[in-house]
């Protein structure tokens, strides 16, 4: 008879959750991709709403705070929360080019990161290249926001989320099944 570790229990436990996460990250972007203007407009909004929620919690922390100085900083960052957000939700379009821009920087980042966790990951998962496209995809994808900017800001930025959900999406779910694999 066989034992278990308790380290190969987490994997397999944990497994359930990352393959249900990596199945709905394709599905997503397969949604994105299929309508991009509505992804960005969506997207936009939710971080508008983010942006208002955070704006009204920094400002009733700002209150609770101590010291005329504390009050005022917290005070003017919520304050620039809360109208940020609000101008996002008011004007979803002006906000998606703003998104686009800070998508197209955080994508180019994500890239950069995922490709040095897949030189990592090399030695302990057979499928570490699938990690690596996905993270030249990435850096790909930021250059083209910054080179194709504000021109195609409506479509780009659902379609980029899209293809960005769908690919991490797919080396979760190989990743993960490669180091199952080798565990049993």
């Amino acid at each position: 008879m066989r034992t278990i570790k308790p380290e190969t229990d987490e994997q397999v436990v944990s497994s359930g959750w990352t393959t249900a996460i990596a199945i709905l990250m394709i599905l997503l972007g397969i949604i994105a991709i299929a309508f991009p203007f509505f992804a960005s407009v969506a997207s936009t909004l939710l971080f508008g709403w983010i942006f208002i929620f955070a704006g009204i919690t920094q400002i009733v922390y700002a209150f609770q705070s101590r010291g005329a100085g504390k009050v005022i900083g917290k005070l003017i960052l919520g304050l620039l929360y809360l109208l940020a957000g609000i101008f996002v939700v008011v004007n979803p379009f002006k906000g998606v080019l703003a998104l686009t821009l800070v998508l197209g920087i955080t994508i180019f980042l994500q890239g950069i990161i995922q490709v040095s966790i897949a030189f990592q990951m090399r030695r302990i998962s057979p499928n570490w290249g699938l990690m690596l496209v996905s993270g030249i995809i990435g850096i790909i994808f930021g250059i083209f926001v910054w080179s194709n900017f504000p021109f195609s800001a409506i479509w780009l930025i659902g379609t980029f989320i899209g293809i960005n959900l769908l690919f991490d999406g797919v080396w979760m779910l190989t990743l993960h099944s490669g180091q199952r694999r080798t565990s049993q």
